[in-house]
């Protein structure tokens, strides 16, 4: 079997009784989680009728995504099958939908692995673009390695109409930096459910953007965890979330190693009927661990009526070895003061609104360094708004 991990442990703190509740169960066994109800606390957000029984694992129509890759030759591609023992190394899923994805890829749609070899830079950013082309049910695995004191820019693009559940890994080895741009762009149609488990190396460095503008329903669960003292993380995400549209996502940073820091900054905005937005933050600070770092906040921009935003920051400290950690979280209308001033000074009230929001995102998707990427990004945040005035 590809990974040494399978079967059933505690999450982060083990033993026979969970002192944190975010301890779960994990495994690679789809068997081993019941169907969701949407009584539980992690799936609660969730409208589980819009997954289509992508939840249930039932037989219905197999959808066709396409994965493709292009970059700097200096990246090795490779399609790989499940018993490739890469796969599978550095997570255990945690709940029914990741291990549905883990069980059903298969040998016609197999992992893509994506290795930046050690010690290099590569002066090229890597696309992965992921296509759903027909209906019904997908999976996929994905793992980009960076190995030891290399470097690199990964864009992670979904597009097109699916429903499509993966397991996302990205281990960033010793020394090592990996940002990872994920643009969530689908059809208006398209569910997505995703994982993306990270491990940060000693004294490497992970950047992550999400950006969620598409699909009927997305929600996306990235993850960290340490595997040595002096690891940085930083998750950026934005979204904007359109009338019937529902976007969550649900991060996890664990510092099971000290000396290791994390900022989490998650931006949305809401417009039109029935726009619901799910942000979840959890944190946990291990026992035994010292010098850690930590801070996540979310904010949200209600522009209409009718929309929906649930934004839920958790922090669990295990030791009193902190060096810093917070949270926050805000959410409300745009500041009329804003708008006063901007249209005080001859600036119509549309133009004041938009440059407004222009400006909530726009220190954000500043940080991503694809300039390409980073334009469609905020023409795309401005088509969105253009459509819900």
């Amino acid at each position: 079997m590809a990974s040494p991990n399978l079967g059933i442990r505690e999450h982060s703190h083990g033993g026979d009784v969970p002192i944190s509740r975010l301890d779960v169960h994990g495994s690679f066994e789809s068997a081993n989680f019941p169907v969701p109800n949407g009584r539980e606390e992690e799936w609660r957000f969730t409208p589980l009728r819009r997954l289509r029984g992508l939840h249930q694992g039932r037989e219905i129509a197999d959808g066709t995504v396409t994965v493709e890759v292009s970059g700097p030759e200096q990246a090795v591609v490779e399609r790989v099958g499940r018993e490739d023992s890469r796969l599978g190394a550095s997570f255990l899923p945690n709940d029914r939908v990741s291990a549905l994805a883990w069980e059903s890829f298969t040998d016609f749609n197999p992992a893509t692995v994506v290795t930046v070899p050690k010690d290099t830079e590569l002066s090229e950013t890597v696309f992965v673009k992921v296509t759903g082309t027909e209906q019904g049910d997908a999976f996929g695995h994905i793992l980009v390695r960076a190995e030891p004191h290399s470097s690199a820019t990964v864009v992670l693009e979904y597009a097109g109409s699916a429903v499509y559940a993966d397991n996302v890994e990205f281990v960033v080895e010793d020394g090592a930096s990996l940002t990872v741009i994920s643009l969530q762009d689908w059809d208006s149609d398209a569910v997505q459910v995703s994982h993306q488990y990270a491990t940060v190396g000693r004294d490497a460095r992970f950047r992550s953007f999400v950006v969620t503008l598409g699909g009927d329903l997305v929600r996306l669960s990235p993850s960290v965890r340490y595997k040595g003292t002096g690891g940085d993380a930083e998750l950026h995400g934005l979204y904007f979330t359109g009338a019937a549209q529902h976007h969550e996502h649900r991060s996890l940073i664990d510092h099971n190693e000290s000396n290791t820091r994390s900022r989490v900054e998650y931006k949305g905005a809401l417009s039109g009927e029935d726009a619901h937005a799910v942000w979840i933050g959890d944190v946990i600070i291990g026992e035994g661990t010292s010098g850690t770092d930590s801070y996540e906040h979310n904010r949200n921009l209600v522009l209409t009526d009718g929309t929906r935003v649930d934004s839920v920051p958790n922090l669990e400290i295990f030791t009193g070895e902190v060096e810093g950690a917070g949270h926050a979280s805000a959410s409300g209308r745009l500041d009329d003061i804003h708008l006063f001033y901007l249209q005080s000074r001859g600036i119509p009230p549309a133009e004041a609104r938009r440059l407004v929001i222009r400006g909530f995102f726009q220190d954000l998707i500043g940080r991503i360094e694809v300039p390409e990427l980073r334009d469609r990004i905020m023409d795309e945040v401005e088509e969105k708004l253009a459509l819900h005035e």
